[in-house]
């Protein structure tokens, strides 16, 4: 008897996204100490019960169901999330630094969980973009949007130079050439006075089509918005952008194509994959998404300087993206949250906020190895998970 397949219900993720803007809105918003404990502890209970078997596996096939629809959705609730915020200078500011960030481990992402090349350099990356912004921008006439692709393309062109050394390597050979890139990067930025020095440089903010985006938005004589608000609006175009692609990468034969090298390189060349042009893909991709978020935080900040883009920064990109779930890119987000924002909503601890926040960290891996929401299983037919 042939089997009957029904579509599953939209409703779960309807109910969830909604719930998620909420979220964050009361979260940012929190400022005594019991609200913030409480909210962290059921924001990662949340995140643990969605990336169990039985939860996961009804909220993937809800989203599965209307991907198109939920994700305009999701879209719509992120703006409104800005909007109510539209005065709140700190909120905005970590809502952007959210999402630049996020950006920024799509990219490595693609590199860790699609082709299996290591990255400890995210940060160098990250701040070849902001560089490459304070340059141009101070030095040329360059359009912004001109800028922000220059960012991002040189920032790919020297990550297709540091693949070629990792391509005769692996594990963690692999790991200490890029660790060495990202010491060597900001020695590079530290003793070059042409770049600033230890001191940086400044960056002028960014403008397009004649907007300033440092320049407040006044609606009336009594209503004035924070330009944080442009900033974080631009932030979440780029980072929908970036998550469009990146799925749409993963769902193609090119993600089944990393997908082999990754699993394995010797089997894949037998059946005639070229490995080497596979990794330069995934390698570059990565770090052009990279770069172009450093342009964009360099702007925001209006400030560059070799501190900010450490080895310890790049060992925190790599966090996020095994803390959310290899190969998984909606996973980012959260795991971007919880790195991030968590740990200045915990300032009223002082210097034990770090102490706590690790020891999450490392419960939520000793519990979910693979992560807080794992890749799902890759799925060849349309019939496939319907049941």
């Amino acid at each position: 008897m042939r089997k009957i397949f029904r579509p599953a219900p939209v409703w779960p993720a309807l109910l969830l996204l909604p719930l998620l803007g909420g979220y964050g809105y009361v979260f940012l918003h929190a400022e005594a100490q019991w609200q913030v404990a409480i909210l962290a502890l059921a924001g990662v209970a949340a995140i643990l019960a969605a990336g169990s078997r039985r939860v996961g596996a009804a909220l993937d096939r809800s989203w599965r169901a209307a991907p198109s629809l939920l994700g305009w959705l999701a879209f719509v609730v992120a703006a409104a999330l800005i909007y109510v915020l539209r005065e709140d200078h700190f909120a905005l500011l970590m809502v952007a630094t959210v999402l630049l960030y996020a950006l920024v481990c799509l990219g490595l992402n693609v590199q860790f969980g699609y082709a299996g090349v290591l990255n400890f350099a995210g940060a160098a990356f990250f701040g070849i973009g902001g560089y490459t912004a304070a340059v141009l921008a101070a030095h040329t006439a360059l359009p912004h949007l001109v800028i922000l692709a220059s960012a991002g393309l040189l920032s790919g062109v020297v990550g297709s130079l540091l693949v070629l050394p990792l391509l005769r390597t692996r594990g963690h050979y692999a790991a200490l050439i890029t660790i060495a890139f990202a010491i060597l990067f900001r020695t590079f930025l530290e003793v070059n006075d042409l770049l600033g020095g230890p001191q940086g440089l400044k960056v002028p903010g960014l403008a397009i089509l004649g907007w300033s985006f440092n320049d407040s938005i006044v609606v009336d004589a009594d209503t004035e918005f924070s330009f944080y608000v442009a900033y974080a609006g631009f932030s979440l175009v780029l980072f929908t952008i970036g998550l469009i692609l990146v799925w749409r990468l993963e769902r193609s034969w090119l993600g089944l194509s990393l997908d082999a090298v990754r699993i394995d390189e010797t089997a894949a060349s037998v059946f005639g994959f070229q490995v080497a042009r596979w990794k330069i893909l995934a390698f570059s991709l990565g770090n052009v998404l990279a770069g172009v978020a450093g342009a964009v935080y360099g702007m925001m900040t209006g400030f560059v300087a070799p501190a900010s883009f450490t080895l310890a920064e790049s060992l925190i990109f790599v966090s996020i993206v095994i803390l959310g779930g290899l190969g998984n890119p909606a996973a980012v987000l959260p795991a971007t949250v919880l790195v991030v924002v968590l740990p200045e909503k915990l300032q009223f601890i002082q210097e034990y906020r770090y102490l706590l926040f690790s020891a999450i960290v490392i419960l939520i891996l000793l519990f979910k190895p693979a992560g807080l929401l794992p890749r799902s299983l890759r799925r060849y037919f349309p019939s496939w998970g319907k049941a």
